[in-house]
């Protein structure tokens, strides 16, 4: 698994609105904090993207954004994103290109970790949280993201 200071992989992936976007393109927009999760329509991956699309104006508020990754495919994720309201996009990665890449993939390939990373504009992780079953961890993680990076 990718940990503080690493360098993060190049990828493409295809949007819950049927663009394919880059890291590149995602970075331009200043630094990103990318949350894989197991599955679209699940209680845990529901309440973490809530709580996500809750603190959303926050993160935009720091100059930073969010975009969520798992298998499922950019039409699932479309109606993932419809049903909950949620203001950022979702990828797919349905091969687990990007899933393996960052080593988040589960026990012997099987699903997918939930791990939320934040990367800096050089393409860098500044930190990272891991926590499969403790859901509200991730938002801790976000809302400290949140405060540092208005202190500077």
């Amino acid at each position: 698994m990718l940990e503080e200071g690493d360098l993060v992989p190049d990828f493409e992936l295809v949007t819950d609105a049927g663009q394919t976007i880059s890291l590149d393109e995602l970075l331009a927009k200043g630094s990103l904090i990318l949350y894989f999760y197991p599955a679209d329509f699940t209680p845990g991956c529901t309440a973490e993207a809530c709580d996500i699309r809750d603190m959303y104006p926050d993160i935009k508020a720091v100059n930073a954004h969010v975009v969520g990754v798992s298998p499922q495919t950019a039409e699932t994720h479309k109606r993932f994103k419809a049903k909950y309201e949620l203001p950022f996009p979702l990828m797919a990665d349905p091969d687990k290109t990007v899933i393996k890449a960052f080593g988040v993939n589960g026990p012997m390939g099987f699903g997918v970790r939930r791990v939320t990373f934040l990367i800096n504009e050089e393409k860098r992780i500044v930190d990272r949280v891991i926590a499969d079953f403790a859901i509200k961890r991730h938002a801790q993680f976000i809302e400290n993201v949140i405060k540092d990076l208005g202190d500077y």
